[in-house]
Parts: structure tokens; sequence; C-alpha cells
């Protein structure tokens, strides 16, 4: 037996730097209650709902009790909040509809108004409090029947990145710019294009945690008259893993596959 003070090694935990918490793996928590409170003042003063039963406009938070906040374990953010919120509103009631039917419907609009506003403070607390974000690298190659020249074209020429989205894109593939695709739902910025070598982004989700970022490289390499595309993808939110992976192979990769093979009849 080890005398006092005199601890067997083995069962000594060091301060050292392959001890801090890896990938937020170890539980850290951040209390959220006062960003949240502003953040709720913020998001919900001046909501404004108007149909056909009049119009209501939230003008006050009366109250605002309770507690948050955000906590990462496992490499999974967790969010904790208990609140009691009244509201204070101004109504206005059109022709002959009764206040109590126009006041029904507008609270309902407020209420999914609120679960909104809670969507948007888990989105954006994880930054604003310091709490790092746990991420995952993805790796993921596709082989495309085409010359590099025709694959790199898709990903940089709007009208051919808004066929095979099927949806609105802005972009200008010049290094610096930003971007938007599927209606918004995916955005970011350009920061290196090697003409028909490589094109690497700054990309995000919507719904990520405000300001955060992956780093997309697409690497394009020429294969027996084929091409073959590698994506390296670093910084991806771990809950967004599956996500992330649906995103690239059902709305990218099959999808440019279907516009090769039409670009192909079209001849």
């Amino acid at each position: 037996m080890a005398k006092w003070g005199q601890g067997d090694p083995r069962w000594i935990v060091e301060e050292r730097e392959d001890g801090t918490n890896v990938n937020n793996w170890h539980w850290t928590e951040r209390d959220a209650t006062s960003w949240s409170k502003g953040k709720l003042h913020e998001l919900l003063v001046g909501i404004a709902v108007e149909n056909e039963a009049g119009r209501c406009e939230i003008s006050e938070l009366k109250q605002v009790e309770g507690e948050a906040s955000c906590s990462s374990r496992k490499g999974k953010l967790i969010f904790f909040y208990e609140w009691n919120i009244k509201l204070g509103w101004k109504e206005f009631t059109m022709g002959m509809i009764l206040p109590t039917k126009a006041m029904a419907t507008q609270e309902l609009t407020v209420k999914r108004k609120l679960s909104e506003t809670t969507l948007q403070i888990q989105a954006s607390s994880p930054v604003a409090l310091g709490v790092r974000i746990p991420t995952v690298a993805l790796h993921m190659t596709e082989l495309f029947d085409t010359a590099i020249e025709q694959l790199y074209r898709i990903f940089t020429v709007k009208d051919l990145v808004q066929k095979f989205s099927k949806s609105p894109a802005v972009l200008e593939a010049e290094k610096g710019r930003k971007f938007q695709m599927f209606d918004g739902n995916i955005s970011g910025e350009y920061v290196e294009l090697l003409t028909n070598k490589k094109i690497v982004m700054k990309w995000r989700c919507r719904n990520w945690p405000e300001e955060h970022y992956a780093i997309v490289a697409l690497n394009f390499v020429p294969t027996l008259g084929q091409t073959e595309l590698q994506l390296d993808c670093k910084g991806v939110p771990v809950c967004e893993e599956e996500n992330m992976k649906f995103c690239w192979q059902k709305q990218h990769f099959e999808e440019i596959q279907g516009l090769l093979q039409l670009i192909t009849l079209n001849g």
C-alpha cells in the first residue's frame, strides 16, 4: 500500500493537454437565463398577426419568470428551459366579427410564433453563450459519367444549380462571394475555386446554430472518361450528421445524375 501523499501514479489524473474535454464528451453547462430574457423580448415584442378577424400586436412582455441553460454531453447539445410569460397586446377587430373569435384566432397564431421563437433561441444560444458545438467530419464520393468541365459547371453556373436543385438559387462563383440554394435553406461563401479541380465553401443549413459553418471541399478527379467527385466536410454538428449525408446524396448527387441524363438525351 502506498504511503499517504505517494499515490500510485496509475490512478493520478494529471493536468495535461490531452486531458481536455475532447469533443465535449463531459458535461458542460452555461446559464442562459439572462441572455434568453433579452432574446425573448427582442423576438416577441412587435409581432403582429393580421387576418380576416382583425389585427393583434404584442406590445410588451409584462412578466418573464423562469430559467434556461444550454449544456453539452457526449457530443450532444441539450437545452433546458422553463418560462412563465405574460404578454401585453393590442387588438383591433374588423367588421362584424365577434372580438372573442378574433382573440381565439390570433391567440393560436401567437402560440405558433412562440414555438418558432423557441427554435430560434436554441439555434443561436450555443454561439452566444460560448458553448462549443460538437462536430464530425464526413467523406463521400460519387462517380459521374461526364467530363470534369461539365460537372464543375453544374456546381458553379446559376442556371444549372437551379435545375438540379429544382429551386431558386443566388450565387456568383468567385472567391469571397456568398451563395444561397434550396430557397435559402442552404447558404455559405466561396473560399477557394480552382477551375475544374476544386471548390471550397463555408456551408450551413438554415436550422444549424446561428453563425456556425462547416467547411466543404469538392475535389474533381478524372477517372477513365468519367469524373469522381470527392466530398470532404469538416465541422458538421453531430446531431446533423445523417441530415448532411441525406442532403448530399439525395439532393445533390442523385439530382445531378438525373440532370446529366437529361443533358445527354437532349444532346
